[in-house]
Parts: C-alpha cells; structure tokens; sequence
C-alpha cells in the first residue's frame, strides 16, 4: 500500500521504494504537518532545517531539491510572525553582510523594518485598474459597479473577466480565489523587488490554513517576497479537524479534474488534529532563495553545490 504523501505545499512529490520493506514512498514535499504532529504532542516551538523534493520544473528560482527552514510556535498567529520575520531577516542581512542594504542586480534591498504590506485582493485590483483603466462605471466593460475593488474579485464570473482581460490564464475548475491569486501573480510578483508581505490569501488556495473569524473566503497567511520572488510562506495553522477533513476533500476533487498539485489526503494528520492543536503559526523560509539574495547571485545554481541539470 502506497504510504501517505508528507504533504504539507501544493506540489508533486517524487515516488521511490524502500527495498526491505518491500514498500513505495514519497519523498517529502515539506515537513509541515510531521512538525504539527510535534505540537499537538506538547512541544509548543519547534523547527527544522530540511531538504524538500518536489517534482516540478528547473529555473533561475527552482531546484527540484531546495532547502528550507521551517518552524511553529503555539499560542501565536501570522500577525507575530511578520514582526519576527522582519527582525530575524533584517539580523541575518546584518550578520552576513554588515548591513541591512544589499546589492540586487542593478539596484538595492533594503532589509530594514518594516517591510512594506499587500493585501492579496486589493492589490490585484488596484493593479487592475492601472492595466485596464477601470476607474469608474455604473454598468462598464465588466458589469462592476462603481471602482473595482478586492471584494469584487470574490466573484467568480468578475475576476475571470479581469482575468481574461489581461490574458491570464483561467482554467474552469477555478473558482474567484484562485483566480484572484493568479490575478496578483501575473500583475505583481516581478515587481515586488523590496521585502513585501503579501497577506490574506483566498481560502480556496490555502488548504492548511486558519480563515479569518469574520470571513470565511480568506485566511490568516502571507507570502514574504523579495527581489521579484516568494521567499517565505507562513499562516495561522487552521486547527480545526472537521474543517481539515473539508479542505482535503475538496482538494481530491480539484486532484480527480486534473490538477496534479493539489493536495492529498492524510487521514493520520486528521486523527492527529482531533486529539488537539493548540493555536499556532508556523512559517517555511528558503534557504537557497535567501542566500541568492544575500550574496547578489540571479540564479539557483549558483548557490546550490550540485543543481540538477541535464546529463549533457
């Protein structure tokens, strides 16, 4: 029997076999949800400094095995760890280099507190409205009343029009989450250059995380980028088994119509949830994104020892 995925990121993991046992695995996408079973044991802060595999593509910013620090602690949220992401990155910056300003290609990171702060939806609006000219229009191009705002990407049929509009890609199994997200991806990502925490994230797309306690279609989770790319990811841990159960289900069926990253089942995770997780954040740092950074190097392989590569 095919032992459960060590889940934990939206990816596709790699399958090997234990000889002796006679048995197939996955390699681990993330450490994520054997750290939680840690805190659900008792230990209220732990972390690890781990490889990862995932079975995606190579580029300047992915290397099928990466590196990754990740950590929780009980009895806080994502709010703490943005303040502890900006102290503990701003003290690296400062350990390695003597300070805080740092060379990226032709211009300068500052990792000086605080970072700069995006809400998901009203970022990709307002980047809209600058691409598409939507100022103002009672019954406009796409049917929305008055400004387009990040509350009107929670509808399906508008964020597929904004979508389109500007060319991104809409698959039909997507609902106004995900397309929000991808709305954010394709108008932001190269852009954000200085530390940003991009915050709140669509439920629909964050399948391990706590929702907000007064709306339900997003979660307590950011994306930590710089110099272009995502370096951390990090949200309140959703805690609650029944809603666990839920998501997992709902990413099976995003699985059955074809989406090859969605995440897996793991009923032990589940059990492990039910006997009881205290309120938690837990954060996954790149290791290897971070030292690009930190040494002014544009491509992965220049800080990873041996990168796969073709064999010619």
């Amino acid at each position: 029997m095919m032992q459960p995925i060590a889940g934990g990121a939206l990816a596709r993991p790699f399958i090997t076999h234990h000889n002796t046992l006679d048995m197939p695995l996955y390699l681990r996408i993330a450490p994520e949800l054997y750290l939680k079973r840690l805190t659900v044991g008792g230990i209220e802060k732990v972390f690890e400094i781990n490889r990862n595999f995932r079975n995606e593509g190579i580029s300047t910013q992915h290397n099928p095995e990466f590196t990754m620090l990740e950590f929780y602690e009980a009895y806080v949220d994502y709010q703490h760890l943005m303040s502890m992401t900006e102290e503990m990155l701003s003290a690296v910056a400062r350990d390695v280099a003597g300070t805080t300003e740092l060379p990226w290609g032709d211009t300068q990171v500052s990792f000086a507190a605080p970072f700069r702060r995006l809400s998901l939806r009203d970022a990709a609006a307002a980047r809209a409205i600058e691409k598409l000219g939507i100022y103002k229009s009672g019954s406009g191009d796409f049917g929305i009343a008055g400004l387009l705002t990040g509350d009107s990407l929670r509808d399906r049929s508008v964020a597929e029009r904004i979508a389109k509009a500007l060319h991104l890609e809409v698959k039909p199994g997507h609902g106004a989450g995900k397309i929000a997200t991808t709305i954010f991806e394709g108008l932001w990502e190269r852009d954000l250059v200085q530390p940003t925490f991009v915050y709140d994230f669509p439920t629909e797309v964050s399948p391990l995380s706590k929702q907000k306690p007064d709306d339900p279609e997003t979660v307590e989770r950011f994306e930590l980028y710089v110099g272009g790319f995502e370096i951390a990811n990090a949200f309140s841990e959703l805690n609650d088994p029944a809603e666990q159960l839920r998501r997992f289900e709902a990413q099976l069926r995003d699985r059955a119509a074809g989406d090859t990253e969605a995440h897996a089942m793991d009923a032990d995770y589940i059990r492990a949830l039910e006997y009881g997780l205290p309120p938690t954040a837990g954060e996954g740092v790149g290791i290897d994104r971070l030292v690009m950074l930190l040494t002014n190097s544009p491509s992965i392989r220049d800080v990873i020892l041996f990168p796969l590569m073709r064999s010619k």
